[in-house]
């Protein structure tokens, strides 16, 4: 029986809403039917070539659900229980796992060169995107990609927790190691930037200015927690600067992946600041700076993947961060569609208009 999916067909082309034929869970496999999905900017990447991977593919890295079915040897999980989808699994082995980075995972993304199902019109082969093909009513995955999903918290929030809000709240507390009292600026206030946002009050910075270049999305940056709000433009260092007593914020996190941000963030934080580079920008976006500057302002810059996190370790934290009332993954959400809007959705991603939108099956 045939489920609907958002596949992309190759890149650059525009996301078709087909049917496609799934293989029953083999050894080691969970099928798991999908209550939401979130539509994350990292499709986006996949969609326009950004990031490579084999194509034609079923996108969608970021949901949660009910299983299904499992397949032999699978014994954690069971039909009918929730789970939370994890885009990068972990081998264990490698390198980075050894050293307890497991957001560095040499094989995490193996899976996205597997076969996942075909069309129903014509038998295509497709693949499964980020490795866990969430846009569709159903997937098949190993059963290292899902997590069980936290008591309490309500399965169309949980999507959220597998991408947005573990990148979000990552980024601020794993690599940008944001500490009470501190001054902090989040560019780009689509999802991962207003999980920032909440992470940052959520670790009692002091200020927190969010940057967009929607003067739209200030109500909702507000409401996640920013203190103060800018519309980017050529003086957003300097006016930064001016909210902080004319130093610049402890910690800069850029969400956008844009050279010209990395490099604002980069001149809006103090001597010694730090700034997190969270977006994933193309080849083409060349960052620049000279050896004096940076022996002079003594900052650092770090990339962050999949927010520094251990989605097995972090999950059960954001939970309880969650039911006590101080992080809202809803609040990151601006549109709630189904699977015919995905299109649409992405369209709006394109123009730089979109914060976070829910596919809700």
């Amino acid at each position: 029986m045939a489920v609907r999916a958002a596949v992309l067909p190759a890149v650059g082309s525009p996301l078709e809403i087909t049917g496609v034929d799934l293989p029953e869970p083999g050894p080691g496999r969970v099928r798991v039917r999908l209550a939401a999905a979130g539509v994350c900017h990292s499709d986006l990447s996949l969609s326009n070539g950004t990031m490579r991977l084999p194509v034609p593919a079923v996108l969608g890295h970021e949901g949660a659900g009910t299983v299904v079915s499992v397949g032999e040897g699978v014994t954690h999980l069971a039909p009918g229980d929730g789970v939370v989808l994890n885009w990068a699994p972990s081998c264990g082995t490698c390198p980075a796992c050894a050293r307890d980075e497991v957001w560095l995972c040499a094989g995490a993304l193996d899976g996205a060169a597997e076969v996942h199902a075909r069309r129903a019109d014509d038998g295509t082969e497709l693949y499964p995107g980020l490795n866990v093909a969430a846009f569709a009513e159903e997937t098949v995955v190993p059963a290292s990609c899902v997590l069980p999903a936290p008591d309490g918290v309500p399965l169309t929030d949980a999507a959220l927790l597998g991408c947005a809000v573990l990148t979000g709240y990552g980024a601020v507390h794993h690599s940008a190691r944001v500490l009470p009292g501190e001054t902090v600026a989040v560019f780009g206030a689509g999802g991962v930037g207003l999980a920032a946002l909440q992470s940052a009050r959520l670790a009692g910075a002091s200020t927190i200015v969010a940057v967009d270049v929607s003067p739209e999305k200030e109500e909702l940056a507000r409401s996640a927690g920013a203190t103060d709000y800018l519309v980017a433009s050529d003086t957003t260092a300097r006016e930064i600067r001016a909210l902080t007593g004319k130093q610049g914020v402890d910690a800069a996190v850029e969400c956008v992946g844009r050279a010209s941000t990395i490099r604002t963030a980069w001149d809006s934080t103090r001597r010694g600041g730090r700034t997190t580079v969270v977006g994933i920008g193309g080849k083409d976006q060349q960052v620049t700076f000279n050896a004096l500057e940076i022996f002079h302002w003594g900052r650092t810059l770090s990339g962050c993947v999949y927010g520094n996190c251990d989605p097995a370790r972090d999950l059960p934290v954001l939970a309880g961060h969650i039911r006590a009332g101080r992080l809202d993954p809803g609040a990151l959400v601006t549109e709630r569609i189904t699977l015919d809007g995905i299109p649409a959705a992405f369209d709006t991603m394109l123009a730089g208009k979109g914060g976070r939108a829910l596919v809700v099956f």
